[in-house]
């Protein structure tokens, strides 16, 4: 349904749509851990070594975090840290500029179908700005969506605050209602956010980093396959009422 009926009767159109990159929407072939070793090894970290496979671990688990605060838990030191996400993100530039990213199956087509049935699409991560425009570059995204966000673009902190959500529904001004945004995402971060944002729909999908389990258990109302399936999940908006026509009906 292209629409959500609140408790008092209201009607809320779903006309903002918030989506992850990494695993939602880009098929990045594992680069994030690829790029952690190459950063971990920069940073004195041996391979191999226990401390090496914890601190991978940890990465895994936290999928969807803003790196900087995975570095931040990691080394102890915002100094550390921040040499650490600098490496990091460097890395990550060069997997990217070797060709190492690609769109998930339909999540071009189905961004340009939500953007042309009227919907507003922003594109959110945890990396800093300049790897998610090399990602946006790579794959020729630059204006795919209405808006790309970055935890710094919010203020600074990533999911699973919901910082992003909340800087796409003011920024965007689609909805007037957070209710109506509809956030995806392949983390439980990803899910944490959108439900601490208010959103009404808070979509996982099944090709990034997480199981069915963990984001129905981190507030997912909805699993699905992939991308490709979120505008089957949405419904048409040629249903929709123009606002023009809402205030008139409103004012008769």
């Amino acid at each position: 349904m292209a629409t959500i009926t609140t408790a008092n009767g209201n009607t809320l159109h779903r006309k903002l749509v918030v989506l992850d990159m990494a695993g939602t929407t880009v098929a990045d072939g594992g680069l994030v851990e690829r790029a952690f070793e190459r950063a971990a090894e920069r940073l004195g970290v041996e391979p191999g070594s226990a401390d090496h496979a914890a601190k991978l671990q940890y990465v895994r688990d936290t999928m969807g975090e803003s790196k900087i605060s995975v570095f931040r838990h990691l080394f102890g030191t915002e100094d550390l840290a921040r040499r650490a996400n600098t490496a990091f993100e460097q890395a990550y530039g060069e997997l990217v500029d070797g060709g190492l990213v690609a769109p998930l199956p339909g999540a071009r087509e189905t961004i340009e179908s939500l953007r042309a049935e009227g919907r507003t699409v922003v594109l959110t991560t945890g990396f800093a700005r300049v790897t998610q425009d090399a990602i946006l570059d790579a794959l020729g995204w630059r204006d795919l969506a209405d808006l790309t966000l970055c935890p710094a673009d919010a203020g600074g902190r990533g999911r699973p605050y919901p910082d992003m959500v909340l800087a796409a529904f003011l920024r965007t001004g689609a909805v007037d209602d957070v209710r109506a945004a509809v956030v995806v995402g392949d983390t439980a971060y990803d899910m944490l956010s959108g439900q601490r944002a208010g959103a009404g729909t808070v979509a996982g999908v099944l090709t990034g980093a997480h199981d069915r389990a963990a984001l129905t258990a981190h507030g997912a109302t909805h699993v699905l396959g992939s991308i490709a399936e979120l505008p089957a999940l949405l419904g048409p908006m040629a249903q929709l009422v123009p606002p023009a026509a809402e205030s008139a009906e409103s004012a008769a």
